[in-house]
């Protein structure tokens, strides 16, 4: 049994296949394991949490782990540790996120592209077919992030706070969610994975998208993250796509598609969950 693993800081899906691609096990999804942010011990109740992991665990032969929190040694190392002692038998992969969203939205393995995620957090790379090339170091979510649920969480609520909603949405935003201050300073300050939930307001914004101070809000975090991040590839964006994976770009392509006019890149594919992708590229490889 092969278990395809693709995870965020919020949420982590796990598809069971065969050697041939076949599905073996309902899709299983966890909280997020993100090892810069999680402990040892936080990772492995996550683990012990999953009914279905616990029973078919000594079954698993390969691991192919794709994480948010994976691009540095030590965090990846503790994870590895974890997964390993969690499934005995398996030999274990662990890899950043970036380069699920790579093999899961490139039209081939050998394809060049600026490959972007936008999800609970953010990132850019440029994969020139063999390798990935990082021009900026991730600091997280709170010097980064640009064009993340997180960002944009964090933006409507400053937004309320600091009265630039205009007033039908701002009374919409405070019905939906308890915006009293005390509360979300505990779960900012006191709860763990606080960028977790300042992502959990996104939701509002991409349901609100008629709204002309929702649209500008999106495309205002696009541009930041396209002039921090998809801009630093300048010289290649001359002659490859821009490739986005992740939920809050999949329900953004019309202002991605807006701001990439104005700032004249290609825009590729869009993949929302690139587990598919995943179990496609490690079956095929396997052959």
């Amino acid at each position: 049994m092969i278990l395809i693993v693709d995870s965020g800081s919020t949420k982590c899906d796990w598809k069971a296949v065969d050697n041939q691609g076949n599905q073996l096990l309902e899709k299983i999804r966890t909280k997020g394991l993100n090892p810069a942010l999680l402990s040892e011990k936080k990772i492995k109740k996550v683990l012990k949490k999953s009914e279905a992991l616990k029973k078919h665990r000594n079954e698993v032969t390969n691991i192919y782990f794709y994480g948010a929190g994976c691009g540095t040694e030590n965090p990846k190392l503790v994870l590895k540790l974890v997964l390993h002692e969690f499934f005995p038998n398996a030999e274990i992969s662990v890899e950043e996120d970036t380069m699920a969203a790579v093999f899961a939205t490139v039209n081939e393995p050998t394809e060049a592209a600026v490959v972007c995620i936008m999800g609970t957090g953010s990132n850019c790379s440029y994969y020139d077919g063999k390798k990935l090339h990082q021009r900026v170091k991730s600091l997280g979510y709170t010097l980064m992030d640009d064009a993340s649920g997180n960002y944009y969480g964090k933006e409507l609520i400053r937004d309320y706070y600091f009265n630039h909603m205009p007033e039908e949405i701002k009374v919409a935003f405070g019905d939906k969610y308890n915006l009293d201050a005390d509360y979300i300073k505990y779960n900012l300050y006191k709860q763990p994975n606080p960028n977790a939930y300042l992502a959990s307001f996104a939701e509002f914004m991409i349901l609100n998208k008629d709204s002309d101070y929702v649209k500008e809000l999106i495309k205002k975090g696009i541009r930041r993250f396209a002039k921090n991040m998809i801009l630093q590839y300048e010289e290649e964006l001359k002659t490859v796509p821009v490739h986005f994976a992740g939920s809050i770009a999949f329900f953004c392509q019309e202002e991605i598609k807006e701001v990439a006019k104005e700032l004249n890149f290609t825009v590729g594919n869009f993949e929302r969950r690139p587990i598919e992708g995943l179990v496609s590229f490690h079956t095929n490889a396997s052959k």
